[in-house]
């Protein structure tokens, strides 16, 4: 699991090496041809975390369910009152998340699982295949992110 967790730390050190790149309106755009934008896709992975592994674990959210409700599996990106401080929400949750599920799986927290079908059609049936496939979801919109950066200009 040491691995599948250095994949996904490194996936979001990479993620904040995109939004770092721009300026903030930028993360915030939502370019032609496309239906999200770099913040969005950023938040969504962080929330599609706990999505996939603490709830179908049965285990509570580790960070505001009304984050994981803004960043969900089909939501939009909506205007943002403060994106400087939304931005700065998503870094905390992007790594205090993993040193949570660090902690949870020495702990050995996670013994129940909910079977879900993921939209790759993979079945998931543990908590270590979740944590093992949210790496593809990760890589899969950290290369969205990446068209975007690229469609910016």
């Amino acid at each position: 699991m040491k691995e599948a967790l250095y994949i996904t730390r490194t996936t979001r050190n990479n993620f904040i090496k995109v939004v770092d790149s721009l300026k903030l309106d930028k993360i915030c755009e939502v370019p032609k041809g496309f239906n999200n934008n770099i913040i969005w896709n950023f938040g969504h992975v962080v929330a599609t975390q706990n999505l996939i592994v603490y709830k179908l674990s049965s285990l509570p959210f580790t960070i505001d369910e009304s984050f994981i409700d803004r960043y969900r599996k089909g939501t939009k990106p909506e205007p943002l009152q403060n994106a400087a401080d939304e931005l700065s929400l998503i870094k905390e949750y992007a790594f205090s998340t993993l040193e949570q599920l660090e902690k949870d799986i020495a702990q050995n927290k996670f013994k129940t699982f909910i079977p879900y079908e993921t939209s790759f059609n993979i079945k998931l049936t543990s908590a270590s295949e979740a944590i093992n496939f949210n790496n593809v979801h990760e890589g899969l919109h950290l290369g969205y992110a990446m068209a975007i950066r690229k469609a910016l200009g």
